[in-house]
C-alpha cells in the first residue's frame, strides 16, 4: 500500500491517481484586449523542491521573476506557448485559450501520464487530464505554470509597449483600463488589438464612435 507521504492536493494526484508524470497547466491574458494568449505546462521534480509556489496573481513581480527563473531550472520540463491575436479573432478567446494549452502540453520534452488544468474546462489531449477550479491555488505544478505564463505574456506586454508605447501595455498590460480605454479612444486600435473584444471592435474604422 502506497505510503501517505504528503496531504498536498498534487502528492494525492501522483501517488494515487496515476503512476507517471503529472504536468500543470495554466493561461496568462484572457481578459486583455491586446496581445496573445499564453499557456505554460509544468512537470516539477520532486526531487528538487520550489518553496513558494504560489497563484501568480498574489505574488510581486519581483517574485514571479525569480521563480519563473527556478522553475525553469529546477522542473523535470516545462513549455510556454501562445495563441495569435489572429487565432482569438477567428476561433475566440476559449478555444484560442484551449489551444495555447494543447500546444504547451505538446511542447513538454517528457510526455505526461496525466495532466492537471486550472479552471473548469480542458483542451484536447492526448493523455487523462483533469480541470481544477482555483488548482493555481492548490496544486504546485499548476502554480508553477501560473508563474511562467505570467511573467512571459507581460514581457510580450513590454516588447509591445516598446513598439506602442502611447497605450500604455507596461502598466495595465493589455486590461481595459480607463488609461486603455481613453488611447483606445484617441489612437484606435493598434495591430495587436483583438478586434473580436467589444471595446476594440467599437473604435474600428466604420464602427459607432467608442
Amino acid at each position: 500500500m502506497p505510503s501517505r507521504r504528503s496531504s498536498t492536493p498534487e502528492q494525492i494526484h501522483l501517488h494515487f491517481e496515476v503512476a507517471g508524470l503529472i504536468a500543470g497547466v495554466d493561461e496568462a491574458g484572457r481578459g486583455p484586449l491586446a496581445g496573445p494568449v499564453v499557456a505554460a505546462a509544468v512537470i516539477l521534480d520532486e526531487l528538487q523542491p520550489i518553496a513558494g509556489l504560489k497563484d501568480s496573481k498574489v505574488l510581486t513581480a519581483r517574485r514571479r521573476e525569480a521563480l519563473f527563473d527556478e522553475i525553469r531550472a529546477k522542473a523535470l520540463c516545462c513549455a510556454i506557448a501562445q495563441a495569435s491575436v489572429e487565432e482569438i479573432d477567428q476561433f475566440n478567446i476559449l478555444q484560442a485559450t484551449m489551444l495555447a494549452m494543447r500546444r504547451a502540453v505538446e511542447g513538454l520534452r517528457l510526455l505526461p501520464a496525466k495532466v492537471l488544468v486550472d479552471g473548469n474546462r480542458l483542451p484536447v489531449l492526448k493523455m487523462p487530464g483533469e480541470a481544477i477550479v482555483d488548482g493555481d491555488a492548490k496544486v504546485q505544478s499548476i502554480s508553477a505554470a501560473s508563474i511562467l505564463a505570467k511573467v512571459y505574456r507581460d514581457r510580450l506586454c513590454l516588447d509591445m509597449h516598446a513598439q506602442w508605447p502611447h497605450y500604455g501595455f507596461d502598466s495595465h498590460k493589455g486590461y481595459p483600463t480607463p488609461e486603455h480605454l481613453a488611447a483606445l479612444r484617441t489612437h484606435g486600435a493598434a495591430p495587436v488589438h483583438r478586434r473580436s473584444f467589444a471595446p476594440v471592435r467599437a473604435c474600428l474604422p466604420g464602427s459607432d464612435p467608442c
